[in-house]
């Protein structure tokens, strides 16, 4: 209960006295409650009392009077009505809310251009040794496996074959994979042959296996979105996304495992493995909702995986996994076909075994589709050759720095510090990814960069608008949570959250997304000074990004008993191609990228 001071009116006071008064019968009747209806004859055509009111005042945060009640009553009941007929009309789940987030300030939309699908420059170099036997190709990024390819090395059917028998034996040891799409695969690999020997060449992605998060609609193929409910649902239309890559001649092998509801790496199978550590108990996991992308990926089971971020899921399993992953800035890429979990959140890109990978793969499924309104047409300038000594580069100075343990660690939440870690093992393992993390800075240094230590700003009311993701969730799943399927043990965690969430007023809710056009600027003064700033993955900076929509890019730098160790670039909204850039830097001058788990 709320505790008063001497100001406290008198009118209050009686509000108080008569909450304190009204509270077990309206627990023990809920909100219709009749005795509370008999107590007020007066009221018996309304189904929500002054008494009610005062207990909705307790869970709201404010405190009205006698006479604000008086006046509200009816306006109140006439809302519970509007209520349960809004929850009666059928809207799809892939119907988005009539309001639109922005991440650029006023004035500050950027300038047109988007060209999906054009060719760009990177740099496609096959293995020094043709190799002896398909499986000698497994880990082999984009960059190499497109010129083996074009030149009919090998042919897109046989690497197709060679993953999709990885994808059933190492696949079902990771539990990354959901369904298998072997039938569409081979004919996908069959046309991409036939192309290529004809010379109809479609570029880097041509004939290339991949893997798609199971939240993002194929057509006549599950689409399970990593819950029971879901199980059996299926789509009759691909997601834009997927559309744009059979277009530049990807071939889709899997539909990949995602933490249910798109929350951690347990699914309706259970939990999807790293591979890198699958038997450990305290970091055997994937992490993050792109978990099955980022263990197939990492495991060599196909060339490259889509994921989807709200608050780091690409971040977090990239990091846990040891790949690339790329979260495009907030509008960036078309989610028409995929899961909403937050329509002002939600983001979709490339997890790889390269930053140019990463590149490539962002090139084609980029700009406007005509479906999503929150797409924004700017250009992809890439451009692998800017110089680093031109480049505006800063750290987040205290996450470089020897602190005490908070239980963030490794992936968002999977590191040192956790229950059955001793702590003399953490405080090591603390110790050695700060050395790691100091040497990435030291490889920009020598490389030509200079770097500013740089305070975060914002995270204050970053924290404080948390909240804007759990309610968006809980109204795009309210269906499900007013339905019998909500107690389906799949769900998580899920359940809890969109009961709570249930809760927030909507007032509140846009005085969040008000406060959140605050951290926007706050992000923008720092933003005009620097065009990339580093900081490792569990980084304050990976959800207040989240928030403001700006890019970042995930990729390994070192190892710490086993696991990789990420360092996090994080850059100017719609400016990939200079964060691209910044992380190709790094990934030339060090070895991490070309390191793999053993998956024998």
């Amino acid at each position: 209960m709320r505790k008063r001071g001497n100001g406290s009116s008198p009118a209050a006071d009686q509000a108080r006295r008569r909450f304190l008064k009204a509270v077990p019968a309206v627990v023990a009747g809920g909100l219709a409650t009749p005795a509370l209806a008999r107590q007020q004859p007066q009221q018996d055509d309304l189904r929500i009392s002054k008494e009610t009111l005062d207990c909705g005042e307790q869970l709201l945060g404010v405190d009205f009077t006698d006479a604000d009640q008086e006046q509200a009553l009816r306006g109140v009941n006439r809302n519970l009505e509007a209520f349960e007929r809004l929850r009666a009309l059928e809207i799809p789940l892939d119907t988005e809310p009539a309001v639109t987030f922005r991440p650029y300030l006023p004035g500050k939309a950027p300038r047109p251009g988007a060209t999906p699908g054009a060719r760009i420059d990177v740099r496609l170099q096959p293995p020094a040794a043709r190799p002896s036997s398909i499986q000698d190709v497994a880990f082999l990024p984009v960059t190499a496996l497109a010129p083996l390819l074009r030149r009919r090395d090998i042919t897109s059917t046989d690497l197709t074959k060679m993953y999709l028998e990885r994808l059933k034996t190492i696949g079902g040891r990771l539990n990354c994979v959901v369904t298998l799409t072997e039938e569409l695969a081979l004919a996908q690999a069959a046309q991409a042959d036939r192309e290529i020997r004809a010379g109809r060449y479609k570029g880097p992605l041509h004939g290339i296996p991949w893997g798609a998060k199971d939240l993002l609609a194929t057509k006549g193929i599950p689409t399970t979105w990593g819950a029971g409910p879901y199980e059996h649902q299926v789509f009759d239309y691909d997601a834009t996304v997927v559309e744009r890559l059979y277009q530049a001649g990807a071939v889709l092998v899997a539909k990949l495992s995602m933490g249910s509801l798109a929350q951690g790496d347990r699914w309706f199978r259970g939990q999807t493995k790293n591979p890198w550590n699958p038997d450990d108990p305290q970091r055997g996991g994937s992490s993050g909702s792109s978990a099955g992308p980022g263990a197939a990926t990492a495991a060599g089971l196909l060339g490259f995986s889509l994921g989807t971020e709200t608050r780091g899921s690409i971040i977090s399993p990239s990091a846990a996994n040891g790949v690339t992953g790329l979260r495009p800035t907030y509008g960036r890429v078309s989610r028409h076909g995929a899961m909403a979990l937050s329509w002002t959140m939600d983001k979709i890109g490339p997890m790889c075994r390269s930053v140019e990978d990463c590149a490539l793969v962002f090139n084609a499924i980029y700009g406007p589709d005509g479906r999503d309104d929150t797409v924004l047409d700017a250009p992809f300038g890439w451009n692998p050759d800017v110089p680093l000594s031109k480049l505006r580069i800063g750290y987040i100075a205290v996450e470089f720095e020897q602190r005490p343990p908070t239980g963030g660690g490794r992936g968002g939440g999977r590191g040192g510090g956790r229950s059955g870690v001793p702590p003399e093992v953490a405080r090591r393992r603390r110790e050695e990814q700060l050395k790691a993390l100091n040497a990435a800075l030291d490889v920009y240094r020598q490389a030509g960069a200079t770097l500013h230590p740089i305070e975060l700003p914002g995270t204050e009311i970053a924290s404080t608008i948390g909240f804007i993701l759990a309610t968006e969730a809980a109204a795009a799943f309210d269906d499900l949570t007013r339905s019998p399927e909500i107690r389906d043990a799949s769900l998580n965690t899920w359940p809890n959250t969109f009961r709570t969430h249930r809760y927030v007023p909507a007032v509140e809710y846009i005085r969040a997304q008000r406060a959140r056009t605050l951290l926007v600027r706050e992000m923008d003064a720092l933003m005009s000074k620097y065009d990339v700033f580093l900081s490792p993955n569990a980084s304050a900076s990976l959800g207040l990004t989240n928030l403001t929509g700006h890019p970042a890019i995930a990729l390994k730098a070192g190892f710490v008993d086993g696991a990789p160790i990420v360092l996090m670039i994080t850059g100017r909204l719609y400016d990939e191609a200079t964060l691209l850039r910044a992380a190709l830097a790094y990934e030339r001058a060090t070895k991490w990228h070309t390191m793999n788990p053993d998956m024998t």
